[in-house]
């Protein structure tokens, strides 16, 4: 079929564009030429911190870890799908092969886009519907007082979908200034501009000691889920949306947890939410621009580009929130 260009993380904190093969549609699959793709945070733990939890390890496939992109159909096998139509790439983690030229893909993982819509604002359909598949999760957000760790994209889009879930007031905490000054954009209340223990003092201090009723974790490392569980007030709740960044176990404050009797919920993605339900809400939320991707899409670079890509993301410098993979 021709060759295609594909990035491969051959080993820790190394991903390179290679020439392979145009991979064979089979039965019931569709092929893909990708558009465009986006860097999620999630790929930063997979490549360059060795969370390789669908793989045994390095190398891993090529392709992967990219879940986030938009293409056009040029080769179907499924009834639900023709070839011209633009879709939406949802792939679940194990089968995320987004950072390549061609991708086979399960139909169940595809959505028809909107032909007046802007491509690479409706790649973050992926992400955003994510988030807002999680927040389905939790019982009760309306009049809340919720705190957000981490305002990158997943961080943000938290702020937004919580604000329209009806919370009271929204404590964005990140220290990376670019970041923290655009979350009021997407709905946080307030902002706390370090991390740590201060945060936690600082929570404490304009909630008077109770806590908030919830926290997320949009960061996914040990210290910021403890650090959830020590800013929610007993009964709280935690999220637990960022992916770990280790295969080994972590610490964990089992003492808060326990004498609290906080309530945790980890969330895994929206692919497998019947009907896509909540990707088709965010693509039309984007569609009609009631969220500002704009302040998201921040820089661009070429799939052959991959390793600066990804090393330019690591940084989180120059106002970098999300990265845009052209091909």
């Amino acid at each position: 079929m021709g060759k295609m260009r594909a990035a491969h993380a051959v080993k820790l904190k190394t991903i390179v564009c290679k020439e392979i093969e145009i991979p064979h549609v089979t039965d019931n699959r569709v092929l893909v030429k990708t558009k465009l793709s986006s860097i999620c945070g999630s790929d930063l733990h997979v490549v360059n911190m060795g969370y390789t939890a669908y793989a045994s390890d390095f190398p891993l496939p090529y392709g992967a870890p990219g879940h986030e992109g938009v293409g056009e159909i040029v080769e179907s096998r499924s009834p639900d799908f023709s070839e011209g139509e633009s879709v939406l790439t949802v792939p679940n983690i194990y089968s995320s092969k987004t950072f390549a030229d061609y991708q086979v893909i399960d139909p169940r993982y595809l959505v028809k886009l909107p032909s007046n819509g802007n491509a690479n604002k409706l790649m973050m359909a992926q992400q955003l519907a994510t988030v807002e598949y999680s927040c389905k999760h939790i019982d009760s957000i309306e009049g809340k007082t919720v705190a957000v760790i981490g305002q990158g994209s997943a961080g943000l889009f938290h702020d937004f979908i919580l604000k329209r879930y009806g919370a009271e007031k929204i404590i964005a905490i990140e220290p990376i200034d670019h970041r923290r000054n655009i979350s009021k954009d997407f709905g946080a209340d307030v902002t706390i501009d370090f991390t740590g223990q201060k945060a936690t003092d600082a929570i404490l201090d304009m909630t008077n000691g109770a806590g908030v009723d919830i926290a997320i974790e949009a960061v996914g490392s040990a210290e910021t889920l403890n650090q959830a569980m020590s800013i929610c007030k007993p009964q709280g709740r935690v999220q637990s949306f960022g992916l770990p960044t280790t295969l080994k176990p972590i610490p964990f404050d089992w003492n808060t947890f326990f004498s609290k009797r906080l309530t945790i919920n980890s969330n895994f993605g929206s692919q497998d939410e019947q009907d896509l339900v909540s990707v088709k809400k965010s693509i039309d939320l984007i569609n009609k621009n009631d969220i500002d991707m704009d302040k998201i899409l921040s820089h661009k670079f070429s799939i052959e580009e991959i390793q600066d890509a990804f090393d330019f993301a690591e940084r989180r410098t120059d106002g970098m929130v999300k990265i845009t993979i052209t091909f």
